[in-house]
């Protein structure tokens, strides 16, 4: 199966004409003394691939459950195509699929059947044998869940979660435990729902998925919302460019870290990486060539989602941030 395209990102223009699904205002939910989701709010678009990330115990899928129905929360509002989760649970399930980070059969179910029991609890299924077709299953239809592999039974548990042809699907973590090429492929099955008008909502700590499938990211850390906005946008905050070198002779770090624009400076054998902001590359060849210092095997690369996750996480963490439990 062939590698999914990079997603369409819409203009705001485009983003205000569309029609909202999925509002979550002020969510918040506790268990005991721990806060896992505190005072959460977005919106989902119709259509829209919709990615949450951060890290783990941040109230990630707490704030899933809660949308789906699974968890009550304690105090805020859901609607899902103007419905509550909470208090039409039934009506919820008839268009929403849902995929959990761990979900089981029955031991001795086989897949096919737990396909075809699936698929009569809802009004327009999908075809459990093209399902399971393009989630690469097809082979293990007769056979019993407990002898399915873990990347096989993460990809079951996506099958029973598309098979009803949900208008929304919530998928948390879906290619963990996948291999480099069944990520893809799984990757491509979105896409097709995409295409379809399926609205997805797809938690994952892997930003190369986000960034792929994605048209916004809603970063959740300790329990609150830090970020919210395209992938790029976001990437944009992990600060500019990382420029890894070998210097002719060693440099300390202080006289790094005074070249205008360098923000960290970190070293390994003979190379040394240092990340920040501006035209970093010329003002450190300059700034080392007036030392008399050469830099050779230079490498650069621009910040992306992984560096941005990294340090917005870090930023919240750090000594004087404001303390939340999650």
């Amino acid at each position: 199966m062939s590698s999914p395209m990079s997603p369409i990102r819409l203009s705001g223009a485009a983003r205000d004409a569309m029609t909202a699904v999925i509002e979550v205002s002020d969510l918040v939910k506790r268990y005991g003394a721990t806060v896992a989701v505190d005072g959460v709010s977005f919106s989902v678009d119709e259509g829209e691939i919709f990615g949450i990330i951060g890290p783990n115990g941040a109230g990630k899928t707490t704030t899933v459950e809660c949308i789906s129905g699974l968890r009550v929360p304690d105090s805020g509002s859901i609607s899902v195509h103007g419905i509550s989760p909470q208090r039409d649970r039934d009506r919820i399930r008839e268009f929403v699929g849902v995929q959990l980070q761990e979900s089981a059969l029955p031991p001795r179910l086989r897949v096919g059947e737990a396909l075809e029991l699936f698929a009569s609890f809802y009004s327009n299924p999908l075809d459990p044998q093209g399902v399971l077709e393009s989630l690469g299953v097809k082979d293990s239809e007769r056979v019993a869940f407990r002898k399915l592999s873990g990347g096989q039974k993460q990809r079951v548990s996506i099958a029973l979660a598309l098979v009803g042809n949900p208008k929304i699907a919530i998928l948390d973590e879906l290619t963990t435990g996948l291999d480099p090429e069944a990520r893809r492929n799984i990757w491509a099955v979105i896409e097709r729902m995409r295409e379809r008008g399926v609205t997805v909502i797809l938690v994952t700590h892997f930003m190369d998925e986000a960034e792929t499938l994605c048209d916004r990211v809603a970063l959740i850390n300790r329990a609150r919302l830090q970020a919210l906005d395209t992938p790029q946008a976001i990437a944009a905050q992990a600060g500019g460019s990382t420029l890894r070198f070998v210097p002719s002779r060693p440099v300390d770090e202080k006289t790094l870290s005074a070249i205008p624009g360098v923000q960290v400076v970190e070293r390994k054998d003979r190379s040394v990486t240092v990340t920040g902001t501006g035209d970093l590359a010329a003002a450190l060849i300059n700034a080392l060539a007036a030392m008399g210092v050469q830099v050779s095997e230079l490498e650069a690369r621009r910040g992306n989602l992984d560096d941005a996750f990294i340090r917005l996480t870090r930023d919240a963490a750090s000594p004087g941030s404001e303390e939340v439990q999650a």
